[in-house]
């Protein structure tokens, strides 16, 4: 569905809106009604967009995923070798656990909301969750066996999820330099196997 742009604004505010809400306050916690008025709309103008709260969360999660993508699309431009790739992610996660408005990983949050693996907020939480194994995996590639690089992914994908959660109850710095210390091992041994 094409809007026009006064309504692809609008649509725009709302997930916005909402994003901040969600990130503070949760999902469930996170009414409808509130919504409508942080994001100063009309009802009809959020249903309009977003006939169901599920589909908004989804939007939410959708457009959180692909901000993140683009923000380490660019950081990957610089970095020239698949283990500095690798290593800006584990920057970009460093510095997100030391911004002030750090609340936990959204997605990880869903998750924890939204269990059930057929529910379409779970299934947008694996997509974002498996698109940055995925990222990872296509990176190692450049330098192992495709079996060899899925596990790897696997590996530092745990790292990541986990550093995120201690970085939640407030040991992000220990966290990534923990974390980073384990994927710059890893990565080491694979390179010796090779």
């Amino acid at each position: 569905m094409v809007l026009r742009a006064d309504a692809a604004e609008k649509r725009q505010h709302i997930v916005e809106t909402a994003y901040g809400l969600f990130k503070r306050v949760g999902f469930h916690a996170t009414g409808i009604d509130r919504i409508i008025s942080e994001a100063a709309v009309a009802k009809m103008t959020m249903y309009r967009h977003f006939p169901s709260k599920d589909g908004l969360i989804v939007e939410v999660l959708d457009w959180r995923a692909g901000r993140f993508e683009r923000q380490l699309d660019g950081l990957a431009e610089a970095a020239t070798t698949p283990q500095r790739k690798i290593a800006t992610i584990f920057d970009w996660y460093g510095r997100w656990f030391e911004r002030p408005n750090f609340h936990g990983c959204l997605f990880q949050h869903a998750l924890a909301e939204f269990g059930d693996p057929e529910h379409p907020v779970f299934k947008a939480v694996a997509r974002q969750k498996d698109g940055l194994k995925r990222r990872m995996q296509e990176i190692l590639e450049a330098r192992m066996p495709a079996a060899q690089a899925e596990s790897t992914a696997s590996a530092l994908f745990m790292l990541i999820e986990g550093a995120t959660l201690l970085a939640q109850m407030g040991q992000g710095k220990a966290a990534i330099e923990n974390a980073r210390a384990a994927a710059e091992r890893i990565l080491a041994v694979r390179k010796a196997l090779r």
